[in-house]
């Protein structure tokens, strides 16, 4: 009974909490065909105080499916975020790498017929955000078709973390 348990939970909490590359790429079925592929990075002219053009392609071991490019950004992390519009497909974040400062968007793209888009706009966070452990988009339990959008901003002399309810289908 107690490894059912933990089973369940485990499932569970994969199902619902996105899931960071770990290492070099990431897994998931961001085309909803029921087949995984491969996300991985690879940066393009960026020297070590970021200049140049400084672009990060997501490449795909799928090949039918595009590659994204975010610039700047000096490599990042990746993150399988679940099928948060609910079109069997699950959408990809990228936390992008930057030279100076601790302000970063956080990207959510989503796969259409004609490639990739932006699920909603990017999220601004700050470092504080991430330090507390404050991931940027998550399911909204409640709400059927809704994120929760967690993001910083600059307000009365000070950082500001706040979250709120989306709509993104």
């Amino acid at each position: 009974m107690k490894t059912l348990i933990v089973t369940v939970i485990t499932v569970f909490s994969s199902c619902c909490m996105a899931q960071e590359a770990n290492g070099e790429n990431i897994q998931g079925d961001f085309d909803g065909n029921g087949t995984k592929e491969y996300a991985y990075t690879k940066v393009s002219d960026c020297g070590d105080e970021c200049e140049g053009k400084c672009e990060t392609t997501i490449y795909f071991s799928d090949k039918k499916i595009k590659p994204i490019i975010i610039s700047p950004a000096n490599q990042g992390s990746l993150y399988n975020l679940g099928d948060l519009n609910g079109d069997g497909k699950e959408e990809i974040g990228f936390y992008p790498n930057w030279c100076t400062s601790c302000w970063h968007p956080f990207y959510v793209y989503t796969l259409s017929k004609t490639g990739w888009k932006p699920l909603l706009p990017s999220i601004s966070t700050h470092c504080n955000q991430w330090e507390e452990d404050k991931f940027p988009i998550k399911k909204d339990p409640k709400k059927k078709g809704y994120v929760i959008v967690t993001s910083s901003k600059w307000e009365d002399d000070d950082i500001k973390i706040s979250s709120k309810s989306v709509k993104v289908n």
